[in-house]
């Protein structure tokens, strides 16, 4: 069986629809269940069992001989949380708790990392294992996966195959439930379609235009499509970017969001609140040259196509992957 953690959340859900497809069904989802807003991410879906989050690991420690693998997405995200004690439990010790059973138990293992290790990108953008301990993350989230990752990489002990994703700005179906955490492509749609326009942040350094603040956007089709092709290749145990390799605007997103519904472009610029002016990222894009080495050769899903089919055949029709 599959273990797919943070099943009823955004990557998750979409991860186990993509496992579905592809003829995966011996699937069990963990998850805290108790949020029902989370709910729809999972109707329909082909599943074995539902395991509670606290309960797993008790669980998998009797099931050890049936487990054949763990995508390890479960995590809190909210990069507004300053309670670092939350995240010192869900992000980096569940993690470590998780390495070590697939460790002990030799079962191949995926997990989520994150681009906001990066921080300010002071280091660059590289997915080089020799950076980790430099990386000085923006925000309490971005620490505790950059703590878990530094940690990971100095155990003697380790699963047959293992996985570290720094994924970048992803965005697509199945997200209803993150509110403010949600990706801009959500954000922009419910806005254009509300008001008409669209809001976004001055920059407030000279280096970049209102508007041209940069992120590497990935589409979580290509996401599910790298962690599924991670998990069939085995290739080399590593950290690997999970992002295009291309940094587009916030004005190229936003654009992509009026096209998709049809609409005249009507984009203003507010001032980008003081509170985390000091912590916002003015660009990322992740260097995927070492995934591509070990033979990942899919074509990414442009900006413009991603929106499109996001909006067209999930947004608007609130429907659900």
């Amino acid at each position: 069986m599959i273990i797919v953690t943070g099943a009823a959340g955004f990557i998750g859900s979409c991860m186990i629809s993509e496992l579905n497809n592809r003829g995966y069904k011996n699937i069990v989802a963990v998850d805290d269940f108790s949020r029902s807003d989370k709910n729809s991410n999972l109707q329909d879906k082909n599943l074995v069992d539902r395991i509670n989050r606290d309960a797993f690991l008790e669980w998998a420690g009797k099931n050890k001989n049936d487990i054949q693998f763990i995508i390890h997405l479960g995590a809190r995200t909210d990069t507004a949380e300053f309670d670092q004690a939350i995240f010192e439990r869900l992000n980096l010790n569940y993690s470590k708790a998780m390495w070590e059973f697939c460790s002990d138990n030799q079962i191949p293992l995926i997990y989520a990392s994150s681009a906001a290790t990066y921080g300010l990108g002071e280091h660059g953008y590289s997915d080089d294992h020799d950076i980790v301990d430099k990386l000085q993350p923006l925000n309490a989230y971005g620490k505790s996966k950059n703590d878990f990752d530094k940690w990971m990489l100095k155990q003697e002990k380790e699963p047959p195959f293992w996985a570290g994703l720094k994924f970048f700005n992803v965005y697509g179906p199945n997200e209803y439930h993150k509110s403010r955490m949600a990706s801009v492509v959500y954000h922009a749609f419910h806005q254009i379609s509300q008001t008409g326009g669209m809001k976004l942040f001055r920059s407030h350094i000279p280096e970049f235009k209102d508007g041209e603040q940069s992120r590497d956007f990935i589409y979580v089709k290509d996401v599910t499509n790298m962690i599924l092709w991670l998990m069939e290749n085995k290739p080399k145990s590593a950290i690997y970017n999970t992002g295009t390799g291309v940094a587009r605007s916030f004005i190229d997103l936003t654009r992509a969001v009026f096209d998709a519904l049809g609409k005249e472009e009507n984009i203003q610029f507010i001032d980008t609140p003081e509170d985390i002016r000091d912590k916002y990222q003015y660009f990322t894009k992740a260097e995927m040259t070492k995934l591509r080495d070990q033979g990942y050769n899919e074509s990414m899903t442009s900006l413009e196509e991603g929106v499109k089919d996001y909006v067209q055949n999930y947004l608007v029709k609130k429907k659900y992957l």
